[in-house]
């Protein structure tokens, strides 16, 4: 087959193309049985593995993406949650501070009434004492006034009666005196 070819090879390199447009069957037969070749090779090595690759790629990535998913869908759930908590603690913070005004309203009106009982209490005792010290005063300035009267007697008389008689005497017309009055 070789004694073939030869003159064959000899006249292309003579001849050589004429355009780069015409077909030279060496040229293309030469270039199919590579292009045949390198595609069983590749079929039977490079491909699968690349095929591998890209499935496993795609695999991690639709996972990725599930993941993804979940974890939007988990933050908005806590989004969520975390909305209906700070609505919740405003709420909550809103009636604690309502409640400490009213205990605060009400201790004050407790305290402002307890001063008031307490200042009244004051009046009374005092009102009291002021009473007791007033009879007291009054009993003290009868018993002088006694006293003042029957020295004065006794020095108009000149004469010493008794005194418990004259004592007796002398209270009863000042009673008689203060129921008059």
């Amino acid at each position: 087959m070789l004694p073939y070819l030869l003159p064959l090879l000899q006249e292309a390199e003579d001849h050589g193309p004429a355009s780069p447009f015409e077909p030279e069957f060496g040229l293309i037969f030469w270039t199919w049985i590579v292009f045949i070749g390198l595609f069983f090779v590749l079929k039977k090595y490079a491909w699968p593995a690349i095929l591998n690759a890209t499935e496993e790629r795609e695999r991690k990535i639709a996972l990725q993406l599930e993941e993804a998913e979940r974890m939007h869908g988990e933050a908005k759930t806590a989004l969520e949650e975390h909305r209906a908590l700070l609505a919740g603690a405003k709420e909550e913070a809103s009636k604690l501070i309502g409640e400490a005004k009213s205990v605060g309203e009400k201790e004050r009106e407790a305290m402002v009434n307890r001063a008031r009982e307490e200042q009244e209490q004051l009046v009374d005792r005092a009102k009291r004492e002021i009473e007791v010290e007033r009879d007291r005063a009054i009993a003290e300035l009868r018993r002088e006034t006694v006293d003042l009267s029957l020295a004065a007697a006794s020095r108009l008389v000149d004469a010493n009666l008794d005194d418990e008689a004259n004592r007796k005497l002398v209270m009863s017309y000042l009673d008689s005196l203060e129921q008059a009055r």
